[in-house]
């Protein structure tokens, strides 16, 4: 079932039908977090996540993905606005459509990182992580760029 939200002239819709990968490719492949993000990557990664595109009319001007098995976890990421939109409060009314999906309700733990936008997160309820000691990872940042290189 597609979950939508309408402010005119903006729409925030999971249909996956309407994202348009070529803007979301653009983005996040110059973003800090995901530089390099091979397309075929990109397809994958928005095929097994609850995507919530931003549009003006119909153009994508914003994104945001969750990772959840909808009960117990979710991940937020890949969370943008194109600039030529921001400081209009659409980074806010994504997160609170974000939050208000009915698939991310009553979540033990809802995570996500940045570098940057932590007065964003908080407006919505997230907090800094009191205690990360327990927390583990394995992280290349430098993935996607190694497969460039290794690919030219």
């Amino acid at each position: 079932m597609t979950f939508e939200r309408t402010r005119a002239p903006y729409r925030i819709s999971t249909d996956t039908a309407l994202l348009d990968l070529d803007v979301i490719h653009a983005f996040l492949r110059e973003s800090y977090w995901s530089p390099g993000l091979p397309r075929h990557v990109l397809e994958r990664a928005v095929a097994n996540s609850l995507n919530f595109g931003l549009y003006d009319d119909r153009a994508q001007i914003g994104f945001a993905r969750v990772c959840t098995d909808s009960a117990t976890f979710a991940y937020l990421m890949d969370v943008f606005v194109l600039p030529a939109y921001r400081g209009r409060g659409l980074s806010v009314w994504l997160m609170e459509a974000v939050m208000s999906h009915p698939d991310l309700q009553g979540l033990r733990i809802f995570r996500l990182a940045t570098r940057d936008a932590h007065g964003l997160y908080e407006k919505v309820g997230f907090r800094r992580v009191a205690n990360a000691a327990p927390l583990m990872e394995i992280s290349d940042p430098e993935i996607y760029m190694r497969a460039k290189e290794q690919t030219a």
